[in-house]
């Protein structure tokens, strides 16, 4: 089982000093020596205040402060979780993720989304009722940019009519694309395109809010990953090619019965088909969440033992 990390100052109520580079290289570098295999953070360009009041969060703009992660460590993987190709032109998108895995020296991790919040793609300028198909296109463009970027990618979104000359990222044939959402749909990108899938194992109500279907228990999770290595099969690929991440069960590392729990429900999560958590961190404070991360890495040896 691999671990990623999501920087703490992504949640709600999040300590001011989490949102401070030394805060942010500090940190990082206590995920890579305690065995995290990635950080991650979320992206949130124009959050409204009402998403604010119930329960939304801030965020760093990702891929600024994963290089900046990237410069305070040298093995760390850097994951966007998850960027929304809809907010964003291909090449744009294209050329900050390649910056990244060059930068990092092919560290990236391109953790891609279609997105959920209307009054984001509002104000942004982007039609919220096409996300689907602008993901779907944003998604073959962008791989298709990394392949060849001498072809052009031509559409009425994208333009790109012309050859266009692009930077190549380190990792090829490019970085590897982990794709988020529930549904059908989700795992048809995957199976096509990706190298990882982050589905969301929540209740009607969460799945409802991120605009996605429940997966609500590790049964419900156990039967979307076969039907990922059902389409995968017909595509000639196997589930042995993809990375799996959902959210780690939360635990309280002093309360011994609470780490029995933890170990129960990762090997349950394990068996169903994860091949990676996200875990989040103590929020209260930077030495708060540097200390759960000191505490997590013995948990972490364990699943490894």
């Amino acid at each position: 089982m691999k671990f990623t990390l999501e920087y703490p100052s992504d949640v709600p109520d999040a300590h001011p000093s989490l949102a401070t580079g030394a805060a942010l290289a500090q940190i990082s570098r206590r995920a890579e020596t305690s065995g995290f295999e990635a950080v991650c953070l979320a992206d949130h360009p124009a959050p409204s205040a009402k998403w604010y009041r119930n329960g939304g969060h801030d965020t760093f703009e990702p891929v600024v402060a994963l290089a900046f992660a990237a410069a305070a460590t040298t093995s760390l993987k850097l994951m966007t979780n998850l960027l929304v190709l809809p907010f964003r032109n291909p090449y744009l998108a294209a050329k900050e993720l390649t910056t990244l895995d060059a930068l990092s020296g092919g560290r990236l991790i391109a953790g891609v989304g279609a997105g959920y919040l209307r009054s984001e793609f509002a104000a942004l300028g982007v039609d919220f009722d096409r996300r689907a198909e602008l993901f779907d296109e944003s998604i073959d463009a962008l791989c298709r940019i990394w392949t060849d970027p001498s072809d052009p990618v031509v559409g009425v979104d994208f333009g790109g009519t012309s050859e266009m000359r692009l930077r190549e990222p380190v990792q090829r044939p490019h970085p590897p694309v982990w794709i988020g959402g529930n549904s059908a749909a989700a795992r048809r990108r995957v199976a096509r395109f990706g190298s990882g899938w982050c589905p969301v194992i929540a209740d009607p109500g969460v799945s409802d809010a991120i605009r996605t279907p429940a997966i609500d228990g590790v049964d419900a999770f156990r039967a979307a990953v076969d039907d990922l290595g059902d389409q995968l099969e017909r595509l000639g690929r196997s589930l042995s090619e993809i990375e799996i991440q959902v959210e780690a069960p939360s635990v309280d590392l002093d309360d011994a019965a609470s780490v029995a729990r933890w170990h129960h429900d990762v090997d349950r999560l394990r068996e169903a088909g994860a091949t990676s958590l996200c875990v989040h961190a103590d929020a209260g404070s930077s030495a708060a969440a540097e200390d759960f991360v000191d505490g997590y890495r013995q948990l972490i040896a364990r699943t490894r033992d």
